[in-house]
Protein backbone atom coordinates (compact mmCIF):
# COMPACT_ATOMS: atom_id res chain seq x y z
CA UNK A 1 0.00 0.00 0.00
CA UNK A 2 1.49 3.60 -0.87
CA UNK A 3 1.86 6.33 1.01
CA UNK A 4 -0.15 9.41 1.32
CA UNK A 5 1.60 11.98 0.03
CA UNK A 6 1.82 15.76 0.49
CA UNK A 7 2.44 17.97 -2.20
CA UNK A 8 3.65 21.51 -1.47
CA UNK A 9 3.85 23.62 -4.62
CA UNK A 10 6.34 26.53 -2.54
CA UNK A 11 9.48 26.38 -4.15
CA UNK A 12 11.11 27.92 -1.15
CA UNK A 13 9.43 25.22 1.59
CA UNK A 14 10.82 22.38 -0.95
CA UNK A 15 14.18 23.51 -0.41
CA UNK A 16 13.98 24.09 3.33
CA UNK A 17 12.50 20.78 3.78
CA UNK A 18 15.12 18.84 1.31
CA UNK A 19 18.33 21.37 3.05
CA UNK A 20 16.67 20.61 6.98
CA UNK A 21 15.76 16.35 6.24
CA UNK A 22 19.62 16.14 4.68
CA UNK A 23 21.24 18.00 7.80
CA UNK A 24 19.52 16.22 10.06
CA UNK A 25 19.61 12.95 8.31
CA UNK A 26 16.11 12.57 8.32
CA UNK A 27 13.50 11.79 5.86
CA UNK A 28 11.69 15.00 4.46
CA UNK A 29 7.85 13.99 5.68
CA UNK A 30 9.63 13.55 9.11
CA UNK A 31 11.00 17.56 8.65
CA UNK A 32 7.77 18.08 7.83
CA UNK A 33 6.10 16.28 10.55
CA UNK A 34 8.06 17.43 13.15
CA UNK A 35 7.49 20.98 11.70
CA UNK A 36 3.69 21.20 11.45
CA UNK A 37 4.09 19.54 15.53
CA UNK A 38 5.91 22.46 16.55
CA UNK A 39 3.70 25.11 14.55
CA UNK A 40 -0.06 23.07 15.91
CA UNK A 41 1.48 23.24 19.75
CA UNK A 42 2.82 26.98 19.42
CA UNK A 43 -0.35 28.04 18.12
CA UNK A 44 -2.77 26.19 19.91
CA UNK A 45 -1.34 28.42 23.21
CA UNK A 46 -3.31 31.19 21.93
CA UNK A 47 -6.50 32.33 22.75
CA UNK A 48 -9.26 32.66 20.39
CA UNK A 49 -10.22 36.56 19.72
CA UNK A 50 -13.92 36.13 20.93
CA UNK A 51 -13.18 33.89 23.96
CA UNK A 52 -10.83 36.75 24.78
CA UNK A 53 -12.88 39.34 24.76
CA UNK A 54 -15.86 37.28 26.49
CA UNK A 55 -13.34 36.49 29.18
CA UNK A 56 -12.45 40.46 29.23
CA UNK A 57 -16.23 41.17 29.89
CA UNK A 58 -16.74 38.50 32.44
CA UNK A 59 -13.83 39.86 34.43
CA UNK A 60 -14.03 43.73 34.18
CA UNK A 61 -17.65 43.25 34.62
CA UNK A 62 -18.55 46.36 32.72
CA UNK A 63 -18.61 47.07 29.08
CA UNK A 64 -17.70 50.31 27.89
CA UNK A 65 -19.06 52.06 25.13
CA UNK A 66 -16.30 53.57 23.25
CA UNK A 67 -18.08 55.52 20.68
CA UNK A 68 -19.89 57.55 23.86
CA UNK A 69 -16.77 57.85 25.46
CA UNK A 70 -15.56 59.84 22.33
CA UNK A 71 -18.69 61.85 21.77
CA UNK A 72 -18.15 62.84 25.15
CA UNK A 73 -15.12 64.17 24.57
CA UNK A 74 -14.91 66.24 21.08
CA UNK A 75 -14.94 69.73 20.92
CA UNK A 76 -16.27 71.58 18.29
CA UNK A 77 -13.34 73.47 15.97
CA UNK A 78 -13.86 76.77 15.64
CA UNK A 79 -11.99 76.91 12.85
CA UNK A 80 -9.03 78.98 11.70
CA UNK A 81 -8.99 82.71 12.28
CA UNK A 82 -7.85 84.58 9.40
Amino acid sequence: MTQPQLSVRSAKARDLAHRLARRENRSIADVVERALESYEVREAGREPASAFYARLSTNSGTDIDLEAVIREGRQIHTGLDL
